[in-house]
């Protein structure tokens, strides 16, 4: 199966579409840094840098050396900063909030057998609704039959707290659209328009046949211990995996790489001190806190300051693992989560190289979309290849 990946980024969803079986021919990303580490890991994909907007399709076709509807599946995640409910502001008139069209462009001139979209749950909600009806409208104009939906990465084998938002496009198919059933019994609160009626639910006695959910030990517990701003990753391991999770990030790599973490001030390894495993910014003493946390209100920014509980779930992993705007202590060291343990809570495999400063690998993780929610729909994508 052949594969179109458009704002791949650095190659999340490649990496999990990969391993369902797809051949990756083509990205396309804006970001240079981001498109160098896409190469690294995919070596063997044309890789297209620069703005998709300026991407021809009238070469595209000759470019590929493929025919109209002989691509099997075309993906990608538009930019998602505009989309997303912690954005400032959000509007229709950011730009990039319409770049989601030159990716139906490109669907409209390679016709492939299916579709992928996958974005922040705000795409559902922004305008009213008014992305997903042009998505549904441009789509079912040139023959796919479409469906949505918000999937949870905990659901997936991911230990994190991610929701997506799923869109399935499938050319001249007259069944429903499915989605990954869920495999782990992860639970997570989701706070966003449309949740009841989009998320997938795994009820009390459907739990029992799930998987136990994948944990931040689970997925950081045999990399060995390093310093506040370590800039050099170790070597080696050290330990042997400790869970079916590290069995599977560490198949076929005897190098540790990337296990390296930004620096913390004094004051905040002197706040860290008095956070517990699963505590928060209301833990620091008062004398302490930054300004702003000290006219907030208990019930608000839940996860800054967040120490990391062993045995729960992370929070969503952002551009930054910065201490001020989320949970990124590590759960038993005086540090944040190293580059490399943010792309294990993100479920890239430790043979995933990242290119870059520390800051900007940590972007291209907090970008990514989770390489096993890709895996888990590019099984359910497969099988509505094989129908098709």
């Amino acid at each position: 199966m052949i594969c179109v990946d458009l704002f791949s980024g650095a190659g999340g969803l490649s990496c999990g579409l990969q391993q369902a079986g797809f051949s990756l021919i083509l990205a396309n990303e804006l970001v240079a840094q981001y498109a160098k580490t896409y190469k690294i890991n995919h070596p063997n994909t044309e890789v297209v840098e620069g703005d998709i907007r300026l991407l021809c399709e009238n070469n595209l076709k000759r470019r590929l050396g493929v025919a109209e509807g002989e691509i099997d599946l075309v993906a990608g995640g538009p930019p998602c900063q505009g989309f997303s409910i912690n954005a400032p502001i959000r509007t229709l008139d950011d730009p990039r909030n319409h770049l989601f069209k030159d990716f139906l462009r490109v669907v409209s001139v390679l016709k492939p057998k299916t579709v992928l979209i996958e974005n922040v749950p705000g795409m559902i909600s922004l305008g009213r609704g008014a992305v997903v009806e042009h998505i549904y409208k441009e789509l079912q104009a040139m023959g796919y039959t479409v469906a949505h939906k918000i999937l949870f990465a905990g659901h997936y084998g991911v230990p994190q707290m991610r929701f997506r938002a799923i869109f399935i496009g499938v050319q001249n198919y007259k069944g429903t659209i499915s989605f990954p059933e869920p495999e782990y019994d992860a639970q997570a609160v989701a706070n966003f328009t449309g949740a009841k009626r989009l998320c997938l639910q795994t009820s009390p006695l459907f739990s029992r046949e799930l998987k136990p959910k994948i944990t931040v030990w689970d997925a950081l517990s045999d990399l060995p211990k390093i310093e506040n701003g370590n800039e050099q990753s170790p070597r080696l391991y050290v330990d042997s995996p400790k869970t079916e999770y590290q069995t599977y990030l560490r198949k076929d790599v005897t190098d540790l790489t990337a296990h390296y973490c930004a620096k913390l001030s004094q004051i905040n390894l002197e706040r860290l001190r008095h956070i517990p495993q699963g505590g928060s910014w209301r833990d620091i003493p008062f004398d302490l806190l930054p300004s702003g946390l000290k006219r907030a209100r208990r019930s608000d920014h839940t996860k800054r300051y967040g120490r990391l509980h062993p045995d729960k779930l992370c929070s969503t992993v952002l551009t930054k693992c910065d201490p001020h705007w989320g949970c990124f202590f590590h759960p038993t060291q005086e540090r944040i989560i190293s580059v490399r343990e943010a792309a294990r809570i993100q479920s890239f495999p430790d043979r995933f190289q990242f290119s870059g400063s520390i800051t900007q690998q940590y972007e291209q993780i907090g970008n990514a979309a989770p390489p096993l929610l890709g895996y888990a729909l590019g099984k359910v994508i497969a099988k509505l290849i094989g129908e098709w």
